[in-house]
């Protein structure tokens, strides 16, 4: 615990500094693993994407007149 006891002996500035830098670094890190998480190939949206193109194409040949 020679951590704890050296971290005593600080000036409550620098302790602030200390934990302050901490909880910053915790919340970047999560801020950025989160956008790393959420940036990635979405399945689910490549799917619905593909399906609107069919769906699209399909009313488009539906809307042109025969020619007969």
């Amino acid at each position: 615990m020679a951590g704890i006891s050296g971290y005593r002996s600080l000036a409550p500035k620098t302790k602030n500094a200390i934990v302050a830098g901490g909880l910053s670094a915790f919340v970047f890190g999560v801020y950025f693993y989160t956008m790393r998480a959420v940036g990635g190939t979405d399945e689910l949206q490549a799917a619905i994407n593909k399906f609107e193109d069919e769906k699209g194409q399909k009313e488009a040949e539906a809307s042109m007149p025969s020619k007969v």
